[in-house]
């Protein structure tokens, strides 16, 4: 279940809000790590450190750290009793539980605002199954060549929480906003660390509109994906679920493709089946699904595939051109699955047309 290290931190190699990465000698060999210094406290060089490094030992996909578990000779402080009291637990009966004031809960300054909450007015949410489409679904919001007056809305990222927990292991949420292209995050369900915590992403959803002021959302997993090659077995199946929410809560879902004309496996060529099953069997509402125009022998498959959707969802086709152009101008790395922009440039541009349409939604929306 767990297999565990006791190492020492011989040095800190980076640090980004919400985490620390780590040189630490095991033995005779040096592992690289991760710290979340809220949990743990931060470790400095010549701690010693307990690691859990299963996933590092397996070689999963999320795998390329040993997680500091704690810092059993240099425990954290108490955590402050001012401010919030923080009756929300996450990662709930695990021995790393946290206690966090979520947005909604009785004593939160916005539990007034949110406890008769019911509608998003309307607002576009993009959904997608991966979180590496973040940051492509961002430069389709804000690279709309129909948007006259260039002005920039403000997005809110919704993390799920079928992949990474802490929001903080996301080096790409940190380097969004602070680049200015991301307003915040907020996490649901048994995800942490956002700027906003919730309970549900329904919840997570009203909080992004109502206190953060969103006017586009975007909802995916955090980093990582659980996937086991069969037609349910995947964390992806939440995308469809969180259509069924934005619907619930009169906004206007926007579903994004997972398209790969790169990927080794079948069943993700052309459109993933993840997006096939999420959309054409979990999702019960009505969803625009964008379908980029990408042309030639690969974009008529993708089109095709695409077909079984229409029964229950309108299906938008929108067209990619100036798109490659925004991508490169993203202010932090594109990847999926270990494959950048110019390996896997489909999987990319079907996210930015999401973002794309969204936009669109937006000004049309605007009075």
């Amino acid at each position: 279940m767990i297999t565990w290290r006791d190492g020492t931190v011989s040095a800190i190699r980076r640090e980004w809000p919400g985490a620390a990465e780590l040189d630490v000698s095991v033995g005779g060999a040096r592992l690289r790590a991760l710290a979340y210094p809220a949990l743990t406290g931060c470790p400095r060089p010549g701690d010693r450190v307990l690691l859990n490094t299963m996933a590092l030992d397996l070689g999963l996909g999320t795998g390329g750290y040993a997680l500091v578990v704690a810092v059993p000779d240099r425990l954290p402080p108490d955590p402050p009793r001012s401010g919030p009291p923080g009756h929300m637990v996450k990662a709930r009966y695990t021995p790393l539980q946290v206690t966090v004031p979520g947005a909604e809960e009785q004593g939160s300054p916005y539990h007034e605002l949110l406890r008769d909450a019911d509608d998003i007015g309307g607002m576009p949410v993009v959904l997608a199954d991966l979180h590496s489409a973040v940051p492509a679904v961002l430069a389709g919001v804000f690279d709309d060549p129909e948007r006259a007056d260039g002005a920039r809305p403000r997005v809110v990222y919704v993390m799920q929480d079928g992949g990474a927990l802490p929001a903080w292991f996301s080096r790409t949420c940190a380097a969004l906003k602070e680049a200015g292209w991301l307003t915040a995050a907020v996490t649901a369900g048994q995800s942490f660390g956002g700027d906003l915590e919730t309970a549900t992403v329904h919840t997570g959803l009203l909080a992004a509109r109502h206190v953060l002021g969103a006017d586009v959302a975007v909802v995916t997993q955090g980093p990582g994906n659980l996937g086991t090659g069969t037609r349910w077995g995947f964390s992806g199946v939440a995308a469809g679920e969180a259509v069924n929410a934005v619907a619930a809560l009169a906004g206007r879902p926007v579903a994004a493709l997972r398209i790969s004309d790169a990927d080794p496996r079948e069943r993700h060529r052309g459109i993933s089946h993840h997006s096939l099953t999420a959309y054409g069997r979990v999702a019960l509402a009505r969803a625009d699904v964008v379908l980029p125009v990408l042309g030639g022998e690969f974009g008529a498959r993708v089109a095709a595939a695409a077909e079984p959707l229409r029964a229950r969802h309108a299906i938008v086709a929108v067209a990619v051109d100036g798109l490659a152009d925004a991508l490169r101008a993203c202010p932090v790395p594109l990847s999926t699955m270990g494959r950048g922009a110019d390996a896997d440039l489909a999987y990319f541009l079907a996210a930015a047309a999401a973002g794309r349409h969204a936009a669109r939604l937006l000004a049309a929306h605007s009075p």
